[in-house]
């Protein structure tokens, strides 16, 4: 009996991307399923003229799409993971996570070839609280706007001359096909990626073990492995949009290794941490990175941001 599997997605090139991703990925696993895309909007989409931690934060993107998982109105939703809250609803899991596309950041000009030969007060735009940390810490003499938008609206200011520079994900890039946009690629030791960041996560209702089989063959475990133990160090720090928190792990073999950051967002203190070992120890990784992050200070960087909500 053929399967048919509703996915849902936000509506922007990007997510689609990711969906038909998936959609494919579950057609070639699978010779008796049909697949639905299943579009929708969501209050991030929809509130675009202020920063994500005035208004939420990124769960603004996932609430309509995990609603409608509860009410049964889809199957599974297709996410970028670092977009994904720390805490899902109840009754909600990302049993699978695909293979990560490149994970660093991308800087997109068209005058400038790198951040360092930007001059004294030069205009970079970007919406991550943690890429504006990172490059107020190492780039001080910048002026850095938050910059809103799906990635062709962000391009389209960048065109329209507000910008000297902009800094997206490299993965979106990649994915639209935008590659040549790409000026350079930050390197991951300095400027640390976001939690997740590069990897498509799948996410369903728990109690739906037939839709969770299926899904079962797109999972790529080291992925989900280095995606885990980012996940436990911000959820350790409570992470979220309101603070700059990152956090980027790498598998040599079964030997996993850590690097996290936690910032303010004026850049002016630069908390970071590292620590290693076996690929089956992922969480508490995590853990011992955010805690080593805790003892240098990140409790009062976290505190005093989010007395400031």
């Amino acid at each position: 009996m053929n399967t048919t599997i509703r996915i849902g997605t936000r509506r922007s090139r990007l997510a689609l991307w990711q969906a038909y991703y998936v959609r494919d990925a579950l057609l070639a696993a699978h010779s008796d399923v049909s697949v639905e895309l299943v579009e929708m909007v969501t209050e991030g989409d929809k509130t675009l003229d202020v920063p994500l931690s005035q208004k939420g934060g990124k769960g603004m993107f996932l609430k309509e799409l995990e609603t409608a998982l509860l009410e049964n109105k889809i199957d599974i939703a297709v996410h970028s993971m670092k977009d994904v809250t720390v805490n899902l609803p109840d009754g909600l899991h990302i049993p699978v996570i695909c293979q990560r596309e490149d994970p660093c950041d991308a800087w997109v000009s068209n005058k400038h070839d790198d951040l360092a030969s930007l001059p004294e007060g030069a205009h970079v735009g970007t919406t991550s609280l943690r890429r504006q940390s990172l490059l107020r810490h190492q780039y001080p003499h910048l002026q850095v706007s938050n910059l809103r938008g799906n990635v062709d609206t962000r391009l389209g200011k960048l065109d329209a001359g507000e910008f000297d520079g902009i800094i997206l994900a490299t993965a979106g890039l990649l994915r639209l096909e935008l590659n040549k946009r790409i000026r350079q690629f930050l390197p991951t030791d300095t400027f640390i990626p976001a939690v997740g960041q590069g990897a498509v996560g799948i996410e369903c209702r728990e109690d739906d073990n037939g839709i969770s089989d299926l899904l079962t063959p797109l999972n790529h475990a080291p992925t989900q492995t280095c995606v885990s133990a980012e996940r436990a160090a911000n959820a350790r720090l409570e992470g979220g949009c309101h603070v700059p928190v990152a956090a980027y792990a790498t598998l040599d073999g079964d030997d996993l290794n850590l690097n996290g950051m936690v910032g303010t967002v004026d850049g002016t203190r630069q908390l970071r941490s590292q620590a290693s070992g076996k690929s089956d120890q992922a969480e508490d990784i995590g853990m011992q990175v955010a805690e080593d992050l805790i003892v240098q200070g990140a409790a009062d960087i976290l505190k005093a941001a989010y007395a400031n909500q």
